[in-house]
């Protein structure tokens, strides 16, 4: 039963599911109780001690949807002191192969869907359990029985790997986080405590469980405070509000292109009858949550804490009531927290950067001297890569950790974010990040997705270029667009989009980010129409001659190698 006492480890939290009669797991086949989840949880463990080889790392890898197998395995992985390696579905071929290897999985869950994702893969040493079938169901029979404690590798503690979780990023391959027990079970108690979680909350999880966000925002802040926990296969944002509906769900978590997936959807009457009260997540940015919170009366609550625990940032929402962080000015994430040294530093220089001057607006008037890198100067949660020690070194260098985000901070000291490194151009030697012009684009009424990212120019740097999607019905007007873009007081003049390429939908990673890198590498080259900004400042669309004459500039200043990056 619930009980008062800070858990140590996730292990103990599964354990205090034992005897819990009330629903605990609500999923398209039916709902379990809490007692039962921890049953499946202890039969699991006890498999899992009975296949790891003798020697092996006490991993295995979970290619899954969100199916109630997820947290099973993730519960048995914590009881029997092994770590979970979540799959990505979207990997292909040779990278998938080297995800599963690359964490030394000896044993790989998954589902008959999944399964020509494994086809004609050398997967040497990797046990392969798939789930629904009657082999699966015949091996675990003999451990119904099981209890949470009774079978273990090791004994779980709180620096025992829970999770190796794959960190996106746009080059080179997906570096995998360790978690331990001690960092999330201390992350789900965070969480559980600053929302208020108990036994009548249920927590919708639609994002991915092979991805941190539902795991470590969603899953654990439930399982600490006692609710319920109701599971989507896969995020549909058709289908969102009668889930919501059907489940009580009153919590979720979200990235920011899910809510722009929501708000893209036929307004209904009955938008506002839902139980929902809270959701948090990510990137939705002050336009989107303003019209998420006017549409659906559901308050959308920012934070930013990388899987890897290197740095942290949350405050109180505007209005907001828990917690001892004052209001949050709209757009920013809140303040370091007690005892964390966080700031912003140029990565060319190494100095902090000055504090950002906000009009009364809130808006951003000196974006290219106060973004910079988020750093963390003083102690961080950063547990390493597997093995990975360049990474790590990259990650920690001069005794600092590098988030790779940029961030800028207001004179009150409250942050606000801006995009990752990557997403950084320098147009006409100005610094500019991604995010604070896709913020400002966002204001277009017209469009439902804004994407901003650096093309290179034909002679130096780079150019802004944006991929837009539009509301139903609506047309891409260069003449307004211009006007638009002319009276927004906080846009730069390096800020305008070059390029502006129409798409009938944004292209998405598997956990519902914009996939910009496909977007980078596309740039201009694309079946979508493209409109290009004239000298005169006047958006024409790009013709095949334009092109040429494109290219010819490129080739003229040896620059045609870096449109195929």
């Amino acid at each position: 039963m619930r009980t008062t006492t800070p858990p140590e480890t996730v292990a103990e939290l599964i354990a205090r599911q034992w005897g819990d009669h009330r629903p605990g797991l609500k999923h398209e086949g039916g709902v379990l109780t809490h007692h039962r989840t921890a049953q499946e949880a202890a039969a699991r463990a006890a498999l899992l001690v009975d296949l790891m080889p003798p020697g092996a790392e006490p991993h295995l890898g979970v290619l899954l949807d969100n199916t109630p197998e997820f947290p099973f395995w993730l519960g048995a992985a914590a009881l029997a002191g092994a770590a979970v390696a979540g799959i990505n579905p979207t990997r292909r071929g040779p990278e998938l192969a080297r995800d599963i290897l690359h964490t030394d999985c000896r044993i790989l869950i998954t589902e008959r869907a999944h399964l020509p994702l494994l086809r004609g893969l050398d997967l040497p040493g990797v046990r392969i359990l798939v789930t629904g079938t009657e082999e699966y169901e015949a091996l675990l029979a003999p451990y119904a029985a099981a209890k949470p404690g009774e079978a273990a590798l090791t004994a779980p503690a709180p620096d025992s790997r829970l999770l190796l979780y794959f960190t996106s990023g746009s080059t080179g391959a997906p570096k995998a986080a360790v978690c331990s027990q001690g960092r999330l079970a201390a992350a789900g108690s965070a969480l559980a405590r600053q929302f208020s979680v108990t036994p009548d909350d249920v927590h919708y999880v639609c994002m991915p469980l092979f991805h941190g966000n539902a795991v470590i925002a969603d899953w654990l802040p439930a399982l600490v405070g006692g609710a319920a926990v109701a599971l989507r296969r896969r995020f549909s944002a058709s289908a969102f509000l009668d889930d919501v509906r059907a489940y009580g769900a009153t919590y979720f978590t979200y990235v920011g292109r899910a809510i722009q997936y929501l708000l893209a959807t036929e307004p209904r009457p009955d938008d506002r009858t839902h139980s929902l009260r809270l959701g948090f997540g990510t990137e939705a940015g002050a336009v989107d949550a303003a019209r998420f919170a006017e549409r659906f009366g559901v308050r959308l609550v920012e934070g930013y804490g990388a899987t890897e625990g290197g740095a942290s940032v949350m405050g109180a929402p505007p209005s907001g009531s828990w917690g001892s962080t004052p209001d949050t000015p709209p757009g920013a994430l809140g303040r370091a927290g007690a005892g964390d040294d966080l700031a912003v530093i140029d990565p060319e220089t190494g100095a902090e950067c000055p504090a950002a001057v906000l009009d009364g607006d809130g808006r951003l008037l000196n974006g290219s001297a106060a973004i910079g890198e988020l750093v963390n100067r003083g102690r961080s949660l950063f547990e390493g890569y597997w093995r990975n020690p360049a990474a790590e070194a990259d990650r920690t260098r001069d005794g600092w950790y590098w988030t790779g985000d940029l961030f800028f901070r207001d004179a009150a000291g409250f942050l606000y974010f801006a995009g990752r490194t990557d997403d950084r151009l320098r147009v006409d030697s100005e610094n500019l990040a991604a995010a604070v012009i896709e913020n400002i684009l966002a204001r277009w009424a017209d469009a439902t997705a804004v994407a901003v990212y650096a093309v290179p120019d034909e002679v130096a740097g780079d150019q802004v270029m944006a991929a837009l999607t539009l509301r139903e019905g609506a047309r891409f007007d260069p003449s307004a667009f211009s006007a638009f873009l002319a009276a927004q007081p906080d846009l730069g003049t390096k800020m305008s989009p070059r390029y502006v390429r129409i798409l009938p939908s944004m292209p998405v990673t598997a956990t519902n980010k914009i996939h910009r890198v496909s977007l980078r590498r596309a740039a201009f080259r694309c079946a979508d129409p493209v409109w290009h900004r004239s000298p005169a400042g006047g958006y024409a669309l790009l013709t095949e001659a334009d092109m040429s004459t494109l290219l010819a500039q490129y080739e003229s200043h040896g620059r045609t190698h870096l449109l195929d990056h």
